[in-house]
């Protein structure tokens, strides 16, 4: 295990929150370094099962040498299906951290980090066909304006796409140094801020991120146990929206759906955490990078049938 791979955010929290049975089956559906799954580990008995995912190769590295532990190297939007391939019914709990591992971010040629020049790559799985310079050479403007307005909250973000299609169409946008020195004249405000909500915008786009969460999420209350629970740590607000709308209300909207007699749909989960759990200030200063992190946990309850 590489320590500096990644620090598990909120971790006791998580811990506590999952309120883990020891003879139980859980999925850890972010592995990265491992560090919430060592602690899950640690409470469970030689019945308990984990069952990890990471579409990252290099996560594979950190898998215990431990027969409790099943490791899936795919994203986790095919939860139920590889659930299903390691005859796995139900779980008792299911944790995913969507940050981007420190590992991501330290290894210069990923391209996720805007504090190293590479190639603008962002793939969170290397098999995948799109990379983020794919997205700003072939990109139509008003799909880079939506991307970077939707994804990244970018003030400028019409003014954005655009600077981007007149340049490429004379320049090279194909490293991280390239792009950022290309659209320097335009930043608006802190740069590494703004730089930040334009990477992020990026990354969510080549990964599909929010439609991963939402597959996750649907998925999550078909495969829990009643009583079971599900704790998800987020890093940024359309993250935190769609977790918060789907424990509320079982649905990504921000109310719960009515049938055509008015009835409420039923939501089959519980909200745990009615405020989001977010760090505390001895956390923060061990590691800043736990500083956008929130934490909210549901319960799958039993639904009776009328």
């Amino acid at each position: 295990m590489h320590q500096a791979y990644h620090v598990p955010v909120l971790l006791q929290e998580v811990i506590d929150g999952l309120k883990i049975i020891p003879s139980g089956t859980y999925v850890d559906c972010t592995f990265g370094g491992g560090g919430h799954s060592k602690k899950i580990l640690e409470k469970l008995n030689a019945a308990g099962k984990l069952i990890v995912f990471d579409q990252d190769e290099d996560a594979r590295k950190n898998a215990p040498n431990d027969e409790r532990v099943i490791f899936v190297p795919h994203n986790f939007r095919h939860l139920q299906r590889f659930l299903r391939f390691h005859k796995i019914e139900k779980v008792n709990g299911i944790l995913a951290d969507l940050g981007v591992s420190s590992h991501q971010f330290n290894e210069a040629e990923r391209g996720f980090s805007t504090r190293f020049d590479a190639l603008l790559d962002m793939r969170m799985n290397q098999n995948e066909n799109i990379t983020a310079a794919d997205i700003l050479n072939d990109f139509s403007e008003g799909k880079l304006h939506k991307i970077f307005e939707k994804y990244g909250e970018v003030t400028n973000s019409k003014t954005l796409a655009k600077t981007i299609t007149e340049l490429r169409k004379t320049q090279s946008l194909n490293t991280i140094n390239e792009f950022k020195n290309a659209i320097y004249p335009i930043v608006k405000g802190n740069p590494e801020k703004y730089f930040a909500q334009v990477f992020q915008a990026l990354r969510i786009e080549v990964n599909d991120e929010l439609t991963v969460l939402k597959e996750m999420l649907l998925q999550s209350v078909q495969v829990l146990e009643d009583g079971g629970r599900i704790a998800v740590i987020t890093f940024h607000s359309l993250e935190d929206r769609i977790v918060k709308d789907f424990f509320k209300n079982g649905n990504f909207k921000d109310e719960q759906e009515q049938d055509l007699f008015g009835n409420k749909t039923k939501n089959e989960l519980k909200v745990i955490t009615k405020k989001p759990i977010v760090p505390a200030a001895e956390e923060l200063k061990m590691n800043p990078r736990a500083r956008s992190s929130k934490l909210r946990i549901a319960e799958k309850i039993k639904v009776l049938e009328e």
